[in-house]
């Protein structure tokens, strides 16, 4: 059953991905569902914090995949990357083929962190955590979590 959290502010929503991400392990994969401006990204830059990244986290809409180094903490135990993956501009699964994406979803020394996953959803792996994001207006924002 999904638990609702309702943010009032960008930080808010930063201080709620920070929290969640504290509580992830290696192999994890969490897609983030919701419409722009809901809140997705803002929650991720909130999440590389959690994980002790200090660098600055934005959208890699154009790019479709940003790669970053973890903390020492989450190091220590085996996990090494950081993806956020962005798929808003893709049209297909195919688009994604020659970025290895099911590889790295598959190894246990990765966080993964997709946007618009429902672009790819049968490539998704079954063991993943879905979070679902709502636009309330303003600086509002209700998050589904597991």
């Amino acid at each position: 059953m999904q638990k609702k959290v309702i943010t009032s502010s960008f930080t808010e929503t930063q201080k709620l991905g920070e929290s969640f991400a504290k509580n992830c392990k290696g192999g994890t994969v969490v897609a983030l569902h919701g419409d722009l401006g809901s809140g997705k990204t803002t929650f991720v830059q909130g999440f590389a914090k959690g994980l002790g990244i200090t660098q600055r986290i934005i959208s890699p809409t154009f790019i479709i995949m940003r790669t970053y180094l973890v903390g020492e903490a989450f190091a220590l135990q085996g996990v090494k990357h950081f993806y956020h993956v962005d798929l808003y501009r893709i049209e297909s699964e195919k688009d994604v083929e020659g970025l290895g994406l099911l590889e790295l979803m598959a190894s246990s020394e990765n966080i993964v962190l997709i946007e618009w996953p429902e672009k790819i959803e049968n490539l998704l792996p079954e063991d993943r955590v879905d979070l679902f994001f709502n636009y309330w207006g303003d600086d509002k924002r209700e998050i589904s979590l597991p």
